[in-house]
């Protein structure tokens, strides 16, 4: 998936760019007294991109399988927004599906266009989505997909979801049907983790699906941002 020419994530002007572009919103739960733990909320939220994908809504003849299409031909962009109160309530009430972690609600929208976000969506903050864990999380269970975040790259909760969830829609690219259904079966877990910093070189070049940021925001284009390390991908 890093090696082709029209990687939806990559920087370099591709044909990609000349179809219409959309955006698939995610909208994370924070509220000021209590917000998710930020691994949590990565978590969640490449799980939130996983069931979006495998919806019964998403597929075939789906009610928003021609709009997962039209996205994923272009490029593949996804945006972190934040709610909380009134506003979560009224992101709750449009059509999307909300997933729960342990401490993290994340709700996923189909693609919209990406100058087309419902008002409700539009008006939420990108920003102030800082996210802390109050202890360190524990070590990632080797039997499980891990998700590896670059350790040199200083990104916000927000942006790290959203990459987390390329890093999950690479790897639910690559593996056959048998392989999905199994992983959907099991409800998706996944760990995303920093990756070691003597281990990442090591990772960026072991053929595991690699994601390399367009760079839209926050960080340089082509940054390296996520390896996606699934077990039957090795």
């Amino acid at each position: 998936m890093t090696s082709t020419s029209d990687s939806p994530f990559r920087s370099e002007p591709n044909e990609r760019d000349q179809a219409p572009q959309f955006v698939l919103p995610l909208v994370v739960h924070i509220e000021k007294a209590a917000p998710p733990a930020r691994t949590d909320a990565l978590e969640t939220a490449a799980r939130a991109v996983l069931v979006m994908l495998s919806d019964e809504r998403s597929l075939g003849d789906g009610e928003w399988a021609q709009v997962m299409r039209d996205w994923q031909d272009a490029r593949i962009r996804k945006v972190v927004r934040r709610a909380r109160g009134a506003e979560w309530r009224r992101a709750g009430a449009l059509p999307g599906i909300t997933v729960s972690g342990k401490s993290a609600e994340v709700r996923v929208f189909p693609p919209v266009p990406l100058d087309g976000w419902p008002k409700d969506l539009a008006k939420l903050q990108v920003s102030g989505t800082d996210l802390d864990d109050p202890e360190p999380p524990a070590e990632a269970d080797p039997a499980v997909p891990v998700l590896w975040l670059n350790p040199d790259l200083d990104m916000s909760a927000g942006k790290a979801m959203a990459q987390a969830g390329h890093g999950a829609q690479l790897a639910w690219w690559e593996l056959s049907d048998e392989e999905r259904g199994a992983w959907r079966d099991a409800g998706f877990p996944l760990a995303v983790r920093s990756a070691d910093p003597g281990r990442w070189a090591e990772l960026t070049t072991s053929g595991l699906p690699l994601v390399r940021d367009a760079g839209f925001t926050e960080i340089a284009p082509g940054s390296c941002t996520v390896v996606a390390d699934h077990p039957a991908l090795r």
